[in-house]
């Protein structure tokens, strides 16, 4: 019987960024949810470091709300994503709802951020991986834009070379002034939960137009 009550605060307890291992795929767009994560270690003083049994780099510490907070980088490249979250949601007993996934968004612009407590995986290979393995699409996620290949109409070559491709100096320092926004956007998650933080970042706009 599902629930009809309106829902509680939704507070994440595990935070997972998305990309890819090796050195040829760091600071590529696809790999702006590791990116993220890495900034959240930084800010909050977690070390994170390979944990095999969860398939990823993984961290846990106290966070800006004062509770337990657990970080995780997936190490079992994009599409195995799932196995990882998974891992680490059986391991600690957490529900599907206390996770929040940070990823990379083509349809978002290189300065944008779009904050959802559901949703589908929209073509993302990695959100693919992390809905089958959790076995819902309920669970919270953060997009972050990283823009079209120039082309209006790309082939698959091109979206693929696009996604794990570099952000170029413009939009690099786009993502340079986004990601303390991304630091903020999830501390708020942490402290007045995911639906008042998407009122307040969901409109973030830092987009620079180089003409």
């Amino acid at each position: 019987m599902t629930k009809t009550a309106a829902p509680s605060v939704v507070i994440p307890q595990l935070i997972v960024g998305l990309g890819n291992p090796e050195p040829k795929y760091e600071q590529t767009r696809h790999n702006i949810g590791f990116a993220a994560v890495d900034a959240l270690a930084r800010s909050w003083n977690i070390p994170l470091s390979e944990n095999r049994k969860f398939q990823g780099e993984f961290g846990e510490g106290i966070s800006p709300n004062r509770e337990k907070i657990r970080l995780l980088k997936p190490l079992t490249y994009m599409n195995l994503s799932g196995q990882a979250i998974r891992a680490v949601s059986d391991w600690y007993k957490l529900p599907p709802e206390s996770i929040l996934v940070i990823y990379d968004d083509m349809d978002l612009p290189v300065g944008k951020m779009r904050l959802r407590l559901s949703g589908s995986a929209g073509g993302h290979n990695g959100m693919k991986s992390a809905i089958a393995h959790l076995g819902t699409q309920n669970f919270s996620r953060l997009r972050i834009g990283i823009g079209k290949p120039d082309q209006a109409v790309s082939n698959n070559g091109k979206t693929i070379s696009h996604v794990l491709g570099r952000f170029s100096p413009t939009e690099n320092q786009v993502v340079s002034k986004l990601l303390p926004l991304v630091v903020e956007c999830v501390e708020l998650c942490l402290k007045q939960g995911v639906e008042k933080a998407m009122n307040r970042y969901n409109t973030v706009d830092l987009v620079t137009k180089d003409s």
